[in-house]
């Protein structure tokens, strides 16, 4: 693991928070010169500790008002089905976070989608025609109380 200090948790705790702030406002912020703040994010970039920036959208002003989880269970744990489900969800645009999970179900995705009705034609036409999905459960998230990208950062 690459070696980060304490003025790099700053700068990349001032990134995840705005990617926008240029290196002369993230210097001045952490007291630091200009050069060095930019040797800093180039390494934390080249060793891929940053992947990459990204804009956060707001789904409600896009017309995204229902966010469900779906919890998939699989009428076989075998490589094949696990292959032909991963390959068949990333087609899925309204299928934003897909994982592998242990318990009593193999797979917890998370869906953006319209409405209700957004997600009956999602639900009918694209994730229940997967040959190997034996079950479905869906939940419907009511209210969001915590959604944030950022990871924690301590050292």
């Amino acid at each position: 693991m690459e070696k980060i200090d304490k003025t790099d948790l700053k700068i990349l705790q001032i990134l995840q928070e705005n990617a926008q702030k240029t290196i002369k406002e993230i210097a001045k912020e952490i007291n630091l010169s200009i050069t060095p703040v930019h040797e800093r994010i180039k390494r934390l970039e080249n060793t891929g500790i940053i992947e990459k920036y990204v804009t956060i959208l707001n789904r409600k002003k896009l017309g995204k008002w229902l966010i469900v989880y779906c919890q998939i269970t699989l009428d076989k744990q075998t490589q094949n089905n696990f292959i032909e489900f991963e390959t068949e969800v990333n087609k899925f645009q309204e299928v934003i976070e897909c994982a592998v999970v242990s318990g009593s179900f193999d797979y917890l995705l998370k869906i953006l989608v319209n409405d209700m009705d957004g997600f009956n034609e999602f639900y009918q036409q694209k994730l229940s025609t997967i040959e190997s999905v034996a079950h479905i459960n869906s939940l419907f998230v009511m209210k969001e109380v915590k959604q944030t990208n950022a990871i924690p950062l301590s050292h």
